[in-house]
């Protein structure tokens, strides 16, 4: 098995970026305690409400149990509150190239 690792791309409707962190808060502690989850950590942008996520997993297997976690389920409802549209997943290939 080799590890996964996500940047994540969030754009939030004008002035509702604070949501998303708040959000973020709540959540953060139940995906960190999940199987697999190596690194799931949140950091805004120059934009107030555009923000970056980096995930890391053990796994695809934990990946996918990730996505379908009660708590995630919630989350992905609550953030079309706020969310300017779908989040833009880029998948990293597992090292650095130099």
């Amino acid at each position: 098995m080799s590890e996964i690792r996500l940047l994540v791309i969030i754009t939030c409707l004008p002035g509702r970026g604070q949501e998303q962190a708040d959000a973020f808060t709540r959540l953060a502690p139940l995906v960190r305690a999940e199987d697999g989850c190596l690194h799931y950590d949140l950091h805004r942008t120059d934009d107030p409400d555009r923000f970056v996520l980096l995930e890391q997993w053990a796994s695809q297997e934990a990946l996918a149990a990730h996505d379908t976690a009660p708590h995630m389920v919630e989350a992905d409802a609550a953030n079309k509150a706020f969310r300017a549209g779908p989040v833009d997943v880029i998948r990293l290939h597992a090292g650095p190239i130099a």
